[in-house]
C-alpha cells in the first residue's frame, strides 16, 4: 500500500479535524498529491492540492481560507487540516498523488494515478 489516509471522524459544526495520509518514498518523490472527497450520491470532487516541489498550494473555492493542505517531508506524510468544519464537508476523503500532472489539471481525478483507501469525516449540525 503506497497511500494510507486516517484522522476522519464524527464532529460538530465549528470543529476541527487533521487527517493524515502517510506515503512512501517515491510516491513523495511525484509531482503533485491532493486531497479530494465524495459525498454520498455525489461524484469525486477537487479539495486541495500541494506541489511536492516547492510547496505551492491549491484549493477548492468551498475550502479556501477553512481548509490548509501540508506535508512533512521527513515523515513522508500529507496533511490536510480542517477547521470551521460545516454538515456541507461530510464525504469520505481520499488522498492522491501524481507523478506526471501539470498545474491545469490538478483539479480532475483523472491526473492522480495512486490513491489511499479513504477516510470518512461526518460533521452534524
Amino acid at each position: 500500500v503506497q497511500l494510507q489516509a486516517s484522522g476522519g471522524g464524527v464532529v460538530q459544526a465549528g470543529d476541527s479535524l487533521r487527517l493524515s495520509c502517510a506515503t512512501s518514498d517515491r510516491t513523495f518523490s511525484g509531482r503533485f498529491m491532493a486531497w479530494f472527497r465524495q459525498a454520498p450520491g455525489k461524484e469525486r470532487d477537487f479539495v486541495a492540492a500541494i506541489r511536492t516541489i516547492g510547496s505551492n498550494t491549491y484549493y477548492a473555492d468551498s475550502v479556501k481560507g477553512r481548509f490548509t493542505i501540508s506535508r512533512d517531508n521527513a515523515k513522508n506524510t500529507l496533511y490536510l487540516q480542517m477547521n470551521s468544519l460545516k454538515p456541507e464537508d461530510t464525504a469520505v476523503y481520499y488522498c492522491a498523488a501524481s507523478r506526471s500532472a501539470i498545474l491545469s489539471s490538478i483539479r480532475n481525478e483523472w491526473a492522480y494515478d495512486i490513491w489511499g483507501q479513504g477516510t470518512q469525516v461526518t460533521v452534524s449540525s
